[in-house]
């Protein structure tokens, strides 16, 4: 019995809907990662993003109208978004930004997609799902990919301009996360449609956190179709499918809410039983029929790389703003609180970490202005983006402290503080993206024979021995080379390349290579000792991941330090990089030793201890002298701020307007400072916008 024999009697095969995601997506800078070498050439070859002309008189024009109609106090105390601003985004086509523009769309880059939704983020959660979602995973991404010309020509000009408003329904109440799950069914048959007898399915379907659906017209439904009777002559049991019905469609049921924390987007339920819709609902037509989980983890793999990860940072820049500008005027025991250790600390994690999520959203959306689809580092930006927002928000309320928990018009991190327990859930629980997902598709992915070989141990082919060993022998090349690589950077670090124009850049380019080519070496033996086992231990393969995270999220600080800042401001900016590039350095590292001091195979972790020279942390530490020079820049109002604050435009705590008009410290300070105030049945005070201190006064005088 041949080695392919016996492997293939232990080894599972890969699923159809695991081989469809592994199909859906592109391998990008990731792969250079997981291989041992990250790919610098290749990274600062990315192009860099840029507004076109249009995209900015977008900004400038029709968002910064809709931010000055925002009163996000208003639509949190009311019960439904304003008419007036669901009317304004119809009318200035906020709902086609992906739309292209022979279909009347707007077009528009992943990048300023990116901006616009965090831009509106800052000012309200709220308004900013509203966009997300039709320029997310939905009808109109499906269709552009997948549907027929007729659906393309019929939906997409009216999604374009509000006339239809999408949802899209996969979510049932017994199957979240497993989205392959989902008992909604649909049975070939005949009925009437139109007057006329037709071939189509009867759709039973149970559906919710449905963002949009109570106020849709057009649904967007996923579901398994079986075909007992044959009609279709071939299997019965075909697969998941997308189909789009119109609201006014016969037993579909929309209208109904859930209260997702009080944000008052639209999101809820939808149900139909025995719902009969012709062949032609179907997405792409009757030939799509069981094609619906590949056409939905391809749009997902890009959608999840810009909406939610522009939540993430739009979280963290309105933290950053708020608590740098608080921490500024704010006095206790007659000094600013900005020159306490205690807030400094905080504050500069909050600003360092701001830049790495800024520089992240640039890089990941860079890739997908490119045409890719890179699943992994998709689930990289949501589930790291969104959790450093997390982070990022907690530290900004610890500085404010009081004036955080106070509700009302004055508090900026209220909102944001709610709703963030929604970016974290959706679109890929954030749970399961870091422990399935990022090392789980990463390693079928990125390694360059994996994926051949578990195709070629499961073959039916009569040379299956022969292309088994064949690729055998390439992956065990590969291996070796990896070891010795690794032995060599740990023996012989200052081995170790580095291509960059700036010298301050070079270390830690230097230490991505050597954490890289260690994780090279730990994810083959993990392959080798655990082999299919790797899936279920899910703690080790999430700290796998979160090496692969990290290295990449230091590549995004190097690449938008290197490109994007100016180099008249990079003494300003010098801080930031220094404080995010270390920070995911060093998470990267911390990944590596608790991988290593949790593998179960005792002999196997010395050998790869030793192979690897891991025996201690080596990477750059944050100083506590890089953590007060990071919190003094934070409190000025620099140039670099700006461009790391490039969404938060308007936050409500001393907007650029007032700041320039507030030339009295002490105005600047009392403003800082305040809180709303409300009688005794909660009526906002209007006198609170112009606070007396009676004492000051006399004093004054």
């Amino acid at each position: 019995m041949s080695l392919r024999t016996k492997l293939k009697k232990v080894l599972p095969s890969i699923s159809i809907t695991e081989q469809e995601a592994l199909d859906a997506g592109d391998v990008w800078l990731e792969g250079s990662i997981y291989q041992g070498k990250p790919d610098f050439d290749a990274l600062r070859a990315v192009p860099a993003a840029v507004l076109s002309a249009d995209e900015q008189a977008f900004i400038d024009g029709p968002l910064q109208e809709l931010l000055g109609m925002i009163d996000d106090t208003q639509i949190q105390n009311g019960i439904h978004l304003p008419e007036y601003i669901l009317d304004f985004l119809k009318k200035e086509r906020f709902f086609s930004l992906i739309i292209p523009k022979s279909f009347g769309g707007l077009e528009f880059s992943p990048y300023a997609n990116s901006t616009i939704v965090g831009t509106i983020a800052t000012k309200s959660s709220a308004v900013a799902v509203t966009v997300m979602v039709p320029n997310s995973l939905g009808p109109g991404e499906l269709l552009l990919h997948f549907g027929t010309k007729e659906q393309q020509a019929h939906y997409l000009p009216r999604l374009a301009n509000g006339r239809d408003i999408p949802c899209f329904a996969l979510t049932s109440p017994e199957a979240g996360s497993d989205a392959g799950g989902i008992p909604d069914l649909g049975t070939v048959t005949k009925g009437m449609y139109n007057g006329e007898e037709v071939l189509g399915l009867e759709i039973t379907w149970d559906k919710r956190y449905i963002t949009l659906a109570p106020i849709a017209t057009v649904l967007g439904l996923a579901f398994k179709v079986v075909d007992p009777n044959g009609l279709l002559g071939g299997k019965e049991n075909l697969g998941i499918t997308c189909a789009l019905i119109p609201k006014e469609h016969p037993g579909v049921e929309l209208g109904n809410r859930h209260d997702p924390m009080g944000i008052r987007f639209y999101n809820g339920t939808t149900r139909g039983n025995k719902v009969f819709v012709p062949m032609d609902f179907i997405i792409g037509g009757q030939k799509n029929i069981g094609r619906g989980w590949q056409m939905l983890v391809s749009c997902l793999g890009a959608g999840r790389g810009i909406s939610l990860p522009a939540l993430g940072v739009s979280t963290a820049q309105v933290a950053f703003k708020g608590a740098s500008e608080y921490a500024a005027v704010r006095e206790q025991f007659g000094l600013a609180i900005g020159q306490f250790e205690g807030i400094q600390e905080k504050l500069a994690d909050i600003a360092g970490k701001t830049y790495l999520q800024e520089a992240m959203r640039v890089l990941t959306t860079e890739g997908l202005g490119m045409g890719l689809k890179p699943s992994v580092v998709t689930a990289i930006a949501k589930y790291h983006m969104t959790e450093i927002g997390r982070d990022v928000l907690d530290s900004a309320m610890d500085i404010q402290a009081g004036k955080a928990i106070q509700n009302g018009p004055q508090n900026t991190l209220a909102s944001g503080y709610v709703a963030q327990p929604i970016a974290i859930t959706v679109e890929g629980a954030n749970i399961l993206t870091r422990n399935l997902m990022i090392f789980g598709q990463g390693v079928m992915r990125c390694h360059p024979y994996l994926q051949s070989m578990v195709e070629s141990i499961h073959s039916e082919d009569k040379g299956a021995d022969k292309e088994f060993n064949r690729i055998l022998r390439k992956t065990v090349g590969y291996s070796v080379a990896n070891s010795l690589r690794a032995f060599r950077l740990g023996v012989l670090p200052f081995t170790a390349g580095a291509n960059s124009p700036l010298p301050e850049v070079r270390e830690y380019e230097k230490a991505a290579q050597k954490l890289s080519a260690k994780l090279a070496v730990y994810a083959d033996f993990s392959l080798l000792v655990l082999g299919g086992k790797l899936k279920q231990a899910e703690m080790l393969s999430a700290r796998l991941g979160d090496v692969m995270s990290f290295l990449y999220g230091a590549m995004a600080s190097i690449k938008y330090y290197e490109q994007k800042v100016a180099s008249s401001e990079r003494e300003q900016a010098a801080p930031y990089f220094h404080y995010a590039t270390r920070f995911a350095l060093q998470s990267a590292e911390e990944a590596l030793h608790k991988f290593l001091d949790n593998f179960p195979a005792s002999g196997t972790r010395k050998f790869m201890r030793f192979i690897t020279m891991n025996y201690s942390t080596k990477m750059p530490k944050i100083s506590d002298d890089l953590i007060r020079e990071l919190s003094k820049q934070a409190q000025l109002d620099t140039a670099f701020k700006k461009l790391t604050l490039d969404n938060a435009l308007v936050a409500n705590v001393i907007t650029e307007e007032e700041y320039a008009k507030l030339i009295d410290y002490n105005k600047k300070r009392e403003r800082a400072i305040r809180v709303d105030e409300f009688d005794f049945d909660m009526n906002l005070l209007d006198e609170n916008a112009k606070p007396i201190n009676p004492l000051k006064s006399v004093v004054n005088q």
